[in-house]
């Protein structure tokens, strides 16, 4: 039972992201390759910030404050990071579209840009899911489970998959709507994906509440079912705007 349960906890928090991977990254090798670079590079970043911090972890004390010092300097590095990989992206894509006009091909489309965001956003995604969710599970295989006392109407393990899931998918749609912020200059975008980010963060120190999770996690999927709903307002706005410029204007 215990086997089944550790299945559920990864499938829980990984289902959806394996759907979205089989149906569109899977699809086409750059995509794949982007999506293991994006893994990779924020699973390194992750790594270098738990380094810096262990230094005054663990946290002697009940106060919360050093939790939001933590999460702040976190949420921060993340969102510098991500501009770097949008400029480096940027010089990515000049590079092709020169290779495109040279072989007289057709250059990026709108649609390879927005899988080539989204398979970086779901590296974004995987990544914390294995640093914060699937290192955690190991022992949720075994003959037993584990409660914790701030939030003992679930398992710990459940609860890791839940708040995990809710993660990757703010960090895979987020990043659709920076990079298509940072390519349009549209300061919107660009903005509320850090906003979207620290509210998520912030909602985190509810679980230092006994029994806090029973509203952090509700208000957290608030914070990811508005970044879905915020990313698919965008891009239907950006592809309209597309079809109506290249649409042939009616001569009088």
């Amino acid at each position: 039972m215990t086997l089944a349960a550790g299945i559920g906890y990864v499938l829980l928090a990984l289902g959806p992201s394996l759907t979205l991977f089989v149906t569109v990254i899977s699809t086409k090798p750059f995509l794949i390759l982007t999506l293991l670079s994006s893994t990779l590079v924020w699973l390194i970043s992750l790594i270098v910030l738990s380094g810096v911090w262990r230094v005054f972890l663990p946290l002697k004390t009940t106060a919360w404050w050093p939790y939001a010092i933590l999460i702040l300097t976190s949420i921060a590095f993340q969102e510098g990071l991500r501009l770097v990989l949008w400029r480096g992206y940027k010089k990515l894509e000049d590079m092709l579209d020169a290779f495109a006009d040279r072989v007289a091909k057709p250059r990026l489309y709108l649609t390879d840009k927005m899988q080539i965001a989204l398979a970086g956003g779901l590296g974004h995604g995987l990544a914390h899911a294995v640093f914060f969710c699937l290192s955690l599970l190991t022992p949720s295989f075994g003959p037993a489970t584990f409660y914790v006392d701030k939030c003992s109407y679930a398992p710990f393990f459940l609860i890791s998959a839940i708040i995990s899931l809710a993660f990757v998918t703010i960090h895979t749609f987020s990043m659709v709507i920076a990079f298509n912020g940072y390519a349009e200059g549209n300061k919107t975008d660009q903005m509320v994906v850090p906003f979207f980010h620290l509210i998520a963060g912030t909602l985190t120190l509810v679980n230092l509440v006994s029994g806090g999770c029973i509203v952090g996690i509700p208000l957290l999927y608030v914070v990811a079912l508005s970044t879905l709903a915020y990313c698919g307002n965008m891009v239907w706005r950006r592809f309209t705007e597309t079809q109506i410029r290249l649409t042939p204007q009616n001569q009088s």
